[in-house]
């Protein structure tokens, strides 16, 4: 079966066992279905406080789940 230019591509997308927070899995998740983005994108496109996302993507971060490259988040 095709996809059409117009479909979206199907991810598989494994979640780290051990991120517990729904929050740091929605970041996650949100990273691997759309690539780089800065924390501004990430706020806005998931309703999420900057505080909040920093502290998600700090704590991705040191697990090493997650890199910083000019000021965009993108998963490691």
């Amino acid at each position: 079966m095709q996809q059409s230019a117009d479909s979206p591509t199907k991810r598989n997308v494994s979640i780290p066992d051990d991120l517990e927070s729904p929050r740091a899995k929605l970041v996650y998740h949100y990273l691997a279905a759309h690539g780089s983005c800065p924390a501004d994108r990430l706020c806005t496109d998931l309703e999420l406080s900057k505080g909040t996302v920093l502290s998600i993507t700090g704590t991705l971060r040191k697990r090493g789940y997650l890199e910083r490259r000019d000021g965009r988040y993108e998963l490691a």
